[in-house]
């Protein structure tokens, strides 16, 4: 099953992908529909409802104001080799506020602040029911789906100090679907290929195979120290071919397309704009 949260003329909902088309659900949001209970797959696979064309949908952010936005860093061995970083002996974890969402195909906001605007393609993993100390072997059951997530961060706010949150969570910077896969659909995203592009120029290619911690891994470490809940959006971690160490760095600036795809899981394209002062205050 197919799921998203779109645009409408009577505000947000729900909606199941039915072929070509979109089945509207009565939730306001994939959120709010994992938060209906842990019988939420049933409800979803047997609502009917209006139905929309799946072409031109608006796509708002698959879950608008998850309770945690939870990412995992250096988490594929090329991304820390070619950072010259070792690879982390534990989950290196950061958080996102959800004003950084964005959907799948809406503007990403470039700030004058920084010039050092990065892409990282990343496996999405949306929790379906609440998780608190869960062994590996048990926490692939706590996941309602997954989805694509382009981690963009600003680097010259994110390596300013040795916090990362500053560059991980700037407004209107992080796309985020446009689809929540069901597990079964894709093998639990084990071995999905992924590939991100600037300009049409390929930039990073891998496959989910390499993850160094793997979602049940990550899962479990999470839930020791926090409940994960109901539409929680975990980012496991970007592969090789970040602009920040190309030679030379390459980074995103207003007027470039950034597309996103991976296995099963579908695209994202987001194009780069201006964020809201950036004429005014650029240097």
């Amino acid at each position: 099953m197919r799921l998203a949260t779109i645009r409408t003329g009577g505000g947000l909902r729900a909606a199941r992908v039915d072929g070509d088309e979109l089945t509207l659900l009565p939730f306001e949001d994939v959120g709010q529909l994992l938060a209906s209970g842990e019988d939420w797959a049933q409800r979803a696979a047997g609502a009917e409802g209006s139905r929309l064309a799946l072409a031109g949908a608006d796509f708002a952010p698959l879950t608008p104001n998850p309770e945690k936005i939870v990412c995992v860093g250096l988490n594929y061995r090329d991304h820390a080799a070619e950072g010259n970083l070792a690879v982390p002996e534990h989950p290196v974890l950061f958080s996102k506020y959800s004003r950084s969402l964005i959907g799948a195909h809406d503007d990403l906001a470039i700030p004058s602040v920084s010039k050092q605007v990065d892409w990282e393609i990343e496996l999405g993993v949306v929790i379906g029911r609440p998780a608190r100390h869960v062994s590996e072997c048990d926490a692939e059951s706590y996941v309602a789906g997954y989805t694509i997530v382009n981690d963009v961060s600003m680097r010259d706010w994110q390596l300013r100090s040795s916090q990362y949150l500053a560059g991980k969570t700037f407004e209107h910077s992080t796309p985020v679907g446009p689809f929540l896969v069901t597990p079964d659909e894709v093998g639990h995203a084990r071995a999905l290929r992924m590939e991100l592009a600037v300009d049409g120029e390929v930039k990073q290619r891998s496959s989910t195979d390499q993850l160094i911690f793997s979602v049940p891994q990550i899962i479990a470490d999470i839930s020791t120290f926090i409940t994960l809940a109901p539409g929680d959006l975990i980012a496991t971690g970007t592969p090789g071919g970040v602009g920040h160490v190309a030679q030379p760095p390459a980074y995103l600036t207003p007027g470039k397309t950034v597309t996103c795809h991976i296995e099963g899981l579908g695209t994202q394209t987001t194009h780069c704009v201006a964020a809201p002062g950036y004429a005014s205050s650029a240097a």
